[in-house]
């Protein structure tokens, strides 16, 4: 995939521009708060249909402005993503508008490293339920409407544990039951799947970043694993009951990280810490390259945007890095930083295109 063109109209800081990529590198340097981040999270967008950092599309509009505009020009279509202030965001593929926005994710994949990755350590088990959701949901369709009517159902089922006034109907709530742990189950197995996959990947990376020197491992955890989910849900009803909630289920389940046997969020350094989003995130890349549900002949290489991920690692980190991101196995990159030292080291490695753009204030200008 090949982002060749990208046009941003009233997006965060950004007035207006239309910028032309290389098929291989783009950087752009500039001061923190420039808005080299939120060229990355426009092309972001395109891909996801929301911005990295938000759910709420309105924030994305400039301050004083009624409406935002991207369109972005790939090798075989055009994307365009439009919307007014107070009304729903419009989405075309090469001009038509899709019914779906589901319909969208996994054509245009897509991974993005960024500081606010940290919250897949420090956060809670929703940031890395949603770190696999992401990945499966741009290989696999089937996934997305299996996630989505387990969460109809599980909706369903705590409207019915939290009403005080009236005791459940146990028809209704046995039928949701099934339907959460029907769905769920499929969603576990895909799950599964993925973290299998995803392990020995992101254990390479970690060790020609880290240099080898340390032991780092992931853990899916699910209240699948304690039998037909089914049942396991309707064990505790009456605690659910109690409590108002679900207390089983798949949106329950973690990724488990360790360094060393012990949890990364108490052993790690800030390098390590960065380390492994990097690994996981670089191994990430590479699952999303092969093969998958929505391309079984021809895979896409999937975009990588790349936000400020020097900060905080070592010398040698740093070259490791580099020499990765240098190499063939990457597609179109997009890297942003403060230090032109890092790009330049990046581009000295390697004999391919490449562009650099400076931000200032919103304003984006190439530079040579």
């Amino acid at each position: 995939m090949v982002l060749e063109q990208l046009s941003i109209l009233n997006y965060k800081n950004i007035v207006e521009t239309k910028l032309r990529f290389s098929p291989k590198i783009n950087c752009f340097i500039g001061n923190n708060g420039a808005g080299k981040t939120n060229v990355l999270d426009a092309i972001y967008f395109l891909s996801f249909c929301h911005s990295a950092t938000t759910t709420q599309d309105s924030v994305v509009i400039r301050h004083g402005q009624e409406f935002f505009m991207l369109e972005g020009s790939y090798e075989e279509f055009n994307i365009l993503c439009s919307m007014k202030r107070g009304q729903k965001k419009h989405f075309k593929r090469s001009g038509k508008e899709y019914k779906r926005l589901s319909e969208h994710i996994g054509l245009i994949p897509i991974v993005m490293v960024s500081p606010a990755d940290a919250y897949l350590i420090d956060g809670g088990s929703e940031e890395r339920r949603r770190l696999m959701d992401q990945v499966i949901a741009q290989q696999d369709h089937t996934y997305i409407d299996a996630l989505n009517r387990y969460n109809k159902a599980l909706q369903q089922r705590n409207a019915l544990l939290r009403d005080e006034d009236h005791e459940p109907d146990a028809q209704l709530m046995e039928l949701l039951e099934e339907e959460m742990g029907r769905q769920g189950e499929a969603v576990f197995r895909r799950r599964a799947t993925f973290v299998e996959e995803l392990i020995p990947l992101f254990q390479k990376f970690y060790a020609t970043v880290s240099g080898g020197h340390e032991d780092v491992s992931l853990g899916y955890i699910s209240h699948c694993q304690r039998g037909p989910l089914t049942d396991v849900i309707r064990r505790d009803r009456m605690k659910d009951r109690a409590v108002g909630y679900s207390l089983h289920g798949i949106h329950r389940d973690d990724l488990e990280i360790l360094l060393e046997g012990h949890p990364m969020r108490r052993e790690g350094s800030q390098g390590q810490l960065k380390t492994f989003v990097i690994a996981l995130k670089l191994a990430q890349y590479e699952l999303l390259a092969k093969p998958s549900a929505l391309s079984p002949q021809c895979p896409t290489l999937p975009l990588l945007l790349l936000d400020d991920i020097f900060d905080k690692l070592d010398a040698n980190r740093v070259e490791q890095i580099i020499q990765l991101v240098a190499s063939q196995q990457f597609g179109q990159i997009f890297i942003t930083d403060t230090n032109r030292d890092h790009l330049d080291q990046i581009l000295f490695h390697g004999h391919f295109d490449y562009k650099l753009f400076t931000v200032e204030d919103g304003e984006i200008s190439s530079k040579t």
